[in-house]
């Protein structure tokens, strides 16, 4: 079996007084998406895979403990849960082995989530640092003292940084779990699992302009690091030269193993990240379109107002119109 013909993989991890709930209703979920996308393959050869893993008595391993496809190939997860847990947070003392665990498979394309007091552990890896993550509102405060390069959001139910990925409180592990059904198999079958849950979508989800899903699963190394570094920095003020540094390849070099890796050109992919910023801001947010454009790395408004209307459909005043929860433009 090649890797294209893998299921894809979204894994929960178990830890220290995790709650049991999320875990067997996440569970639940994804094996009801696998079942309404596989009635829709010829193959009927599952389209999810779902695991739970946990570390050893030793603390020092962690290894997968259920599996629904368990004749399928090893490997490392599409994505990872940290779900919620009825405890206090890990200490960093407590959290190294499952922090360096985490960031090894991270390194290797898994996107990291997390759900309420998971984001203390997420946190532990040092992947948050100078980027948004929201958690339950309880546990704000002591996730940005712990924490102070975190940027901390608890107005937001979900942050998605495409690698890295943050919900807030303790049943948000619903969201959590529709959002990854419509990146891994298509907002078709996670409206259907909604409706069938009698559940609402994610906000964005519902809406007919698709969020950016990135390739990060797809084994160059070099290319990684680079989306990793550009997914942390918002994508802002960077150039070609620059991206091939990074990952110490000539440039044209690096532009042909970035698209065949990413299904992008860099710049195109720099664009949907950018873009999908100001998204956030036009949905969250009453800073006007030129503040905006800043923000998300435009100096010049006139182009951002073109690559926004060019990836989404809309205007971002329109946009705004439709989504915002502010209305104002």
């Amino acid at each position: 079996m090649s890797p294209t013909d893998l299921p894809a993989e979204i894994g929960i991890l178990l830890y220290p007084n995790v709650q049991l709930a999320a875990v067997y209703g996440l569970t639940d979920l994804f094996n009801l998406a696998n079942r309404f996308a596989t009635a829709r393959q010829s193959s009927r050869s599952p389209a999810l895979r779902v695991s739970h893993w946990r570390g050893t008595e030793a603390s020092v391993a962690v290894e997968r403990v259920f599996d629904t496809a368990p004749g399928t190939p090893p490997g490392s997860p599409t994505a990872l849960i940290l779900p919620p847990t009825f405890g206090e947070p890990m200490t960093s003392e407590e959290a190294v082995p499952l922090a360096r665990w985490l960031c090894e498979r991270h390194a290797e394309g898994t996107t990291l989530s997390s759900v309420c007091i998971g984001a203390f552990l997420l946190a532990e890896t040092g992947l948050l640092a100078h980027r948004m993550a929201t958690t339950h509102w309880v546990y704000a405060e002591l996730l940005a003292q712990r924490f102070p390069k975190v940027r901390v959001d608890t107005d937001k139910l979900i942050i998605d940084d495409g690698d890295v990925i943050t919900a807030g409180g303790l049943m948000a592990w619903t969201d959590l779990g529709l959002k990854l059904v419509d990146r891994l198999l298509g907002s078709t079958i996670m409206l259907e699992i909604a409706r069938y849950l009698l559940a609402d979508p994610p906000g964005r989800e519902q809406r007919c302009y698709s969020s950016f899903s990135p390739r990060l699963n797809h084994g160059d190394e070099q290319i990684l690091k680079v989306q990793h570094w550009l997914h942390a920095s918002g994508a802002r003020e960077v150039t070609l030269a620059a991206m091939a540094e990074r990952a110490r390849l000539e440039e044209r070099t690096f532009l042909r193993r970035f698209r065949k890796a990413t299904g992008l050109r860099p710049t195109e992919y720099c664009q949907h990240l950018r873009v999908g910023k100001a998204r956030e801001m036009l949905e969250f947010s009453n800073r006007t379109v030129e503040q905006i454009a800043v923000a998300a790395g435009y100096e010049d408004t006139g182009a951002f107002r073109k690559v926004f209307q060019r990836i989404t459909g809309l205007s971002p005043g329109d946009y705004r119109s439709r989504f915002g929860v502010s209305g104002r433009t």
